[in-house]
């Protein structure tokens, strides 16, 4: 009798620990919402919310609305549609324009979370696609939060926002200024702000992070006038405001390409026209063009982007930095971020038993610097080549591709956003990184050259703790880097400092300054030995210095 009384009352007192350590039933301005809570292990566990809306279903082309609310309890429990885009093979359109949502994941220990810092993910894929959650593997979700949440004891959130057409398409005036899914974004963490006290986390201390596109929206973010005050930090991760691609300069040439492609005029009716036009019609008729080579790469094709609207980017970004003078900042690049751009630029680097001629190299460099004619290719050709030796070898060819692409692209932009934060910050702190983990499709026998670094989005699985979520797929230096970045991200989000929070890390990283642009280089391996200085500056005075100050050329020129 006694030993069933005993099983008894642990029962109850379990019942009675899982039941005291989630939040249930949580208030916010638009409604009462549940989510489900979960047992991570003992006396840990978490409540993660899925699908709770952060503004009403979007007009087209319009900023969000308020969400109008409901009277029920809102379930929180199911995964929403991303927003209407295009499919992978872009041959149809997949989502929904009812896609403004977020997710929130909220860490327990002993008894319910309060004051947490908040982490909101903003996710990338070139403002043409991407959802809240990110691809399924082995049945995790990229984007879950749960490992971060857990791991590092913060709150994370992650946000829907209008991507492609219906998210940037404009028409360079007031008809149709664009950045709607950067109002999206802002809509999302303005609700964050306002709501997330009643999830048990602290509204004066939101860190925004996000990778590429995403990156360059956090970089966006700390920029604006509409979010001041809103965020504390903020971490941008291949791709930030400067970078080449993320400012569209000629909105109404792909406005109105688009116009015709759904049959409507390109005079003073275009804007009433497009807004009438079927969604699905219109996310189609984006200009996606995925054939790309040395001469015309790319990242040209990229032009469904931000505009300097007067409004949400009241200026060129480099004017901006005064906004984000009290927010601490950190930004970085893969070492071979440039590594999927030149694969579609010029294939055969991929190719171990195959040249990539010269002259493609050439070709490509032209196209990076046609505004300075010939002058400009010479210096870009000298830079680049100037430690070949008499006889490059193939790999140190397809290597120097991989390497112009990745300073174009990313690198050079980011060490610029870097600069100009530590150049006018008041109280923000500025962070430097180099990710540089070996690409997991690299090496004999893969699809990928032995030679390869750290490609574009190979970042992303380690922040996120794919390989504690699904460590059948993954070595234990996986889960040591994975470690090491939580630890650093979650420092940060809590104090500003990545060295300083309730996680240890391999070494101590020093802010980046005007003078000694210090930087850490994060991998597997890394300890303090990994804390270097004035990351490729050759190459970034090339870009920022040299090239710059050549004359300009005409096209008819070149």
């Amino acid at each position: 009798m006694m030993g069933k009384l005993r099983i008894l009352v642990a029962v109850v007192m379990f019942l009675e620990m899982v039941s005291t350590t989630s939040l249930g039933v949580v208030y916010t301005e638009s409604g009462r919402v549940q989510g489900k809570s979960i047992r991570l292990g003992s006396r840990r566990h978490m409540d993660v919310f899925k699908g709770i809306p952060f503004a009403d279903v979007p007009e087209m082309f319009e900023k969000p609305q308020p969400h109008p609310g409901w009277e029920d309890v809102l379930m929180a429990t199911e995964d929403k549609e991303m927003c209407l885009q295009l499919n992978l093979l872009m041959t149809d359109t997949r989502g929904s324009e009812d896609c403004l949502y977020l997710n929130i994941w909220v860490p327990h220990g002993r008894s319910v979370s309060t004051n947490l810092p908040v982490m909101v993910w903003i996710y990338g894929g070139a403002f043409l696609i991407g959802d809240s959650m990110g691809f399924n593997i082995l049945g995790n979700n990229l984007y879950s939060g749960q490992e971060i949440a857990d791991k590092g004891n913060v709150i994370v959130v992650t946000l829907g926002y209008r991507v492609g057409t219906l998210g940037f398409l404009s028409t360079g005036d007031s008809s149709l200024p664009g950045n709607y899914g950067l109002w999206d974004q802002q809509a999302a963490i303005a609700w964050v702000h306002r709501n997330i006290r009643s999830f048990g986390g602290d509204p004066d201390n939101i860190t925004i992070f996000g990778e590429s596109a995403g990156g360059a929206s956090v970089s966006f973010q700390t920029l604006t006038p509409h979010n001041k005050g809103l965020i504390k930090r903020a971490i941008s991760q291949s791709g930030v405001a400067f970078c080449p691609w993320a400012i569209e300069r000629n909105p109404r040439k792909t406005a109105e390409e688009i116009a015709v492609r759904v049959n409507c005029p390109i005079d003073d009716r275009m804007a009433n026209c497009l807004k009438m036009t079927d969604p699905a019609a219109l996310t189609m008729a984006g200009p996606i063009q995925v054939i790309s080579s040395p001469d015309a790469p790319i990242v040209y094709n990229l032009v469904l982007t931000a505009v300097i609207d007067g409004d949400f980017l009241p200026d060129e970004p480099s004017n901006l930095f005064h906004n984000a003078a009290d927010i601490d900042y950190m930004a970085g690049v893969n070492d071979m971020d440039g590594h999927l751009f030149a694969a579609m630029d010029l294939p055969s680097i991929n190719l171990n038993l195959v040249d990539t001629p010269i002259d493609d190299m050439k070709t490509l460099l032209a196209s990076f610097t046609k505004d300075k004619g010939e002058a400009g290719l010479e210096e870009a050709y000298s830079t680049y080549t100037s430690t070949w030796g008499t006889k490059p070898s193939r790999k140190d060819i397809k290597k120097t591709i991989v390497d112009i692409e990745t300073d174009y692209i990313f690198l050079v932009a980011t060490q610029a956003a870097l600069y100009r934060h530590a150049a006018n910050a008041t109280r923000g702190r500025t962070y430097s990184y180099l990710f540089s983990e070996p690409s997991r499709l690299g090496g004999m026998g893969r699809p990928f050259p032995s030679w390869m670094g750290a490609d574009h989005f190979d970042d992303v699985q380690y922040v996120f703790g794919l390989p504690f979520a699904t460590p059948l797929i993954y070595w234990p230096l996986h889960r040591k880097l994975s470690g090491y970045m939580i630890a650093y991200w979650t420092n940060f989000a809590k104090t500003g400092d990545p060295n300083k929070g309730d996680l240890s890390v391999p070494a101590t990283w020093p802010r980046f300054n005007k003078t000694g642009q210090q930087y850490l280089e994060i991998n597997a391996q890394m300890d303090q030995s990994y804390v270097r200085r004035k990351m490729r500056m050759r190459y970034v005075h090339f870009w920022t210095s040299i090239l710059p100050s050549l004359p300009d050329v005409s096209e008819e020129s070149i």
